[in-house]
């Protein structure tokens, strides 16, 4: 038997994205664009697979097998003749029970793979499709539980026998030949006794020979670095066939030259080249559709650095957008009421685009509720950056019945049903535009020159004058590595939290009066109850963190508990059912005066560290109060078991397809079941399915036995 953070329970949330009636008001060549985008967006999906784990993609073959022979109900029609019950075919476990039979499950999904169509077609085939991931599937040895380095856990980022301390020399490395991560892989092995590392870069070229990027082989310091081109060369042209067909039908030069850019950098493996692509897409404003691909968010990667391929379409929401729109307008005053002295603020503020978009297609591991893109540094400082909230995205994935609703007195129930949506629109926006879109980095460039007076501009938390800065090529990511995502998620979030208390940013979503305060009361309040659900992604064994944004809740959560004054109470008890319990208040009396001042000095902190390269300080504040232990007031490891206890299950979202018929565009939608949900994944690749899936497990096979 095993703990309930391991298995997802049946009843988990799936909702269908409605995208209709905006895809509708699009013209034929829009529809077409945004086809063509999206069919880019599909293929390049497919890499988070290889970029997971070992097993990932063997698992989707299977399941894509299995489900494009027989629907669901079929499989079920089969299943049942062949004696399991209904409840084996759903993997059902009672509400009451928190623990799961591992072997059980195991061997009545193997007696479905081996009742299927699929499997009565090619049992060579899918026998040995199980064989390579049945054992990892259902695997809870410490290394193969969660996405880690070294013993602690796998990534598919990195050969499983690198370590913490290879990823950092590899950042070194990178660095000196300013080589960004964010399209690589690390295999290291070891020939006549000397450390050998292949740098891996994403692009549909293979061979060693390009003007883009420094291929082949480079000694350095005790090790051989070897970079070499093509990996996931199969997609990566797959993405590059679709982009090109979607630059015949773009609305601008922009759109062309950021297609022509992002061309070059998926076929060439260039960085540099995507960067010159998100210039153009800054440069693009107020698209009807818009979209951004390749290679952004590094949540996953256990050192922080590498990107996992993105992709997304979505179109305009008008009316939506125009209450963000003032918000931007609004920046310049909103900026100076942040904590932290000017000279730690951008020299300007470059008004970002920042658009309501309703999602068409988004290709990844998960769909968020905004964006904040590019994630290059130096872009983001002297050059602007976009800003996107995902509507039909935040208008399914935060619904709440209030039945469901853990950890919270009952009279903050309805309140908080009522009032979580338009908070959460609030903090949405302030996240995005003024937390990822404000403070400044300190540069010395290549040539030594500085952007900030370091013989004037002082340290705010010790008088001193500034000591430290970035150099060269570092980024945020390369110097704060495992840490960077999580700690600046935390900085967005706190920044949400601070600026939602200023009269104007309400009105701007049109809170007035006692709404308003409503409005401030629930995004607080959900922010704490946020902290407490966080514990739910931290593994007590590796003493790690497994999601950034929960991690960076937590971290909230502690900070506010420690300013004290009542502020936030923190209680366990005994639930109605009879098992452990906890309940999580807020003082509303005290937001303005406590909370604020403690979010006040934490987020100044955050911003001087951030600002200063200071990564000692910097880890030493943040893994400080991300620690999770049972000393002090709250026994936060006793609070994580209820937390499982009673865990919710996060939901999944059915996206719709595109095809081309007669020369339009058709979409096609599913219902928001995990029929519909399947049946979408089984008709997503309907002219080269087979072809795929054969250059999936290709490549997995190729690299097999770098985890072994």
């Amino acid at each position: 038997m095993v703990d309930s953070q391991y298995y997802l329970p049946n009843d988990i949330g799936i909702s269908a994205l409605d995208c209709r009636e905006a895809f509708r008001l699009l013209s034929p060549k829009e529809q077409m664009y945004a086809h063509y985008l999206s069919r880019a967006s599909w293929y390049g999906g497919l890499i988070v697979l290889i970029q997971t784990s070992p097993e990932s993609a063997n698992i989707y073959v299977l399941l894509q097998k299995m489900f494009r022979a027989q629907a669901p109900q079929q499989l079920e029609a089969a299943a049942t003749a062949a004696g399991l019950s209904a409840e084996e075919y759903q993997v059902k476990e009672p509400v009451t029970n928190t623990k799961v039979n591992i072997s059980s499950v195991f061997i009545v999904f193997k007696a479905l793979v081996w009742e299927s169509l699929a499997f009565k077609q090619s049992p060579g085939d899918m026998e040995a499709l199980w064989g390579c991931c049945c054992e990892s599937l259902y695997s809870l040895e410490d290394k193969q539980k969660q996405l880690s380095l070294g013993e602690k856990g796998i990534s598919a980022y990195f050969s499983g026998n690198c370590c913490l301390e290879d990823a950092e020399f590899a950042q070194k490395f990178l660095d000196s030949k300013n080589l960004s991560a964010y399209n690589t892989r690390l295999f290291k092995t070891e020939i006549d006794g000397k450390r050998c590392y292949e740098v891996r870069l994403a692009s549909a070229e293979k061979g060693e020979y390009t003007d883009e990027v420094c291929c082949g082989k480079h000694e350095f310091e005790d090790a051989v670095f070897s970079v070499k081109r093509g990996d996931y060369a199969f997609l990566m042209e797959k993405v590059c066939q679709n982009l090109e067909k979607a630059k015949d039908c773009a609305a601008n030069d922009n759109q062309k030259r950021m297609l022509e850019e992002y061309i070059r950098s998926f076929t060439c493996g260039s960085v540099e080249a995507h960067k010159e692509g998100s210039r153009y897409w800054i440069k693009d404003k107020g698209p009807i559709v818009e979209s951004y691909i390749g290679f952004i968010e590094s949540y996953r990667d256990p050192f922080g650095s590498r990107g996992e391929f993105e992709g997304f379409v979505a179109v305009v929401n008008k009316a939506m957008s125009a209450r963000f729109a003032q918000l931007v307008s609004s920046a310049e005053d909103l900026l100076p009421e942040l904590p932290w002295p000017p000279a730690f603020e951008k020299d300007r503020f470059l008004k970002p685009d920042f658009t309501s978009l309703d999602v068409l297609t988004f290709a990844g591991s998960g769909i968020p509720a905004g964006i904040n893109i590019p994630n290059y540094d130096d872009i983001r400082q002297t050059e602007g950056f976009k800003n996107v909230s995902l509507g039909n995205v935040l208008a399914v994935a935060y619904a709440t019945q209030k039945d469901k609703l853990t950890f919270l007195e009952e009279n903050d129930k309805d309140l908080y049903i009522k009032w979580k949506g338009p908070s959460f629109e609030v903090q949405v926006g302030l996240h995005e535009l003024l937390g990822h879109g404000s403070g400044k980095l300190f540069v010395q460039d290549d040539k030594g020159k500085f952007n900030f007076d370091q013989t004037a501009v002082r340290n705010p938390e010790t008088g001193e004058l500034i000591s430290s800065w970035y150099k060269g090529s570092e980024t945020w990511d390369s110097k704060f590595s495992t840490i960077a995502s999580s700690y600046e998620e935390c900085r967005a979030e706190c920044v949400g939290l601070y600026l939602c208390l200023n009269k104007q940013v309400l009105s701007i979503f049109g809170n007035e009066g006692e709404d308003a305060e409503e409005v401030v009361y629930v995004n607080w309040l959900n922010m704490v109850r946020a902290g407490l659900l966080g514990l739910e992604f931290y593994t007590p064994e590796s003493k790690s963190w497994r999601q950034a944004h929960m991690q960076a809740r937590f971290v909230i959560l502690r900070v506010l508990l420690e300013a004290g004054e009542g502020l936030v109470g923190l209680k366990e008890c005994t639930g109605a059912d009879g098992r452990p319990d906890a309940v999580i208040t807020l003082d509303r009396s005290k937001i303005y005066t406590v909370g604020k001042s403690a979010i006040q000095r934490f987020l100044c902190k955050l911003q001087v560290h951030k600002s200063t390269a200071d990564v000692e300080g910097g880890r030493a504040l943040y893994e400080g109060y991300s620690a999770v232990t049972a000393d002090g007031t709250h026994n936060f490891l006793r609070l994580r078991e209820t937390v499982l206890l009673r865990k919710e299950a996060r939901k999944m979202f059915v996206q719709a397809n595109t095809y081309i018929k007669d020369d339009a565009v058709e979409l096609v939608e599913y219902e928001g079941s995990a029929a519909g949900l399947i049946q979408s994944f089984v008709e997503r690749f309907p002219d080269d399915a087979e072809n795929v899936e054969a250059q999936l497990l290709e490549m997995t096979c190729m690299d097999s036995s770098c985890w072994c």
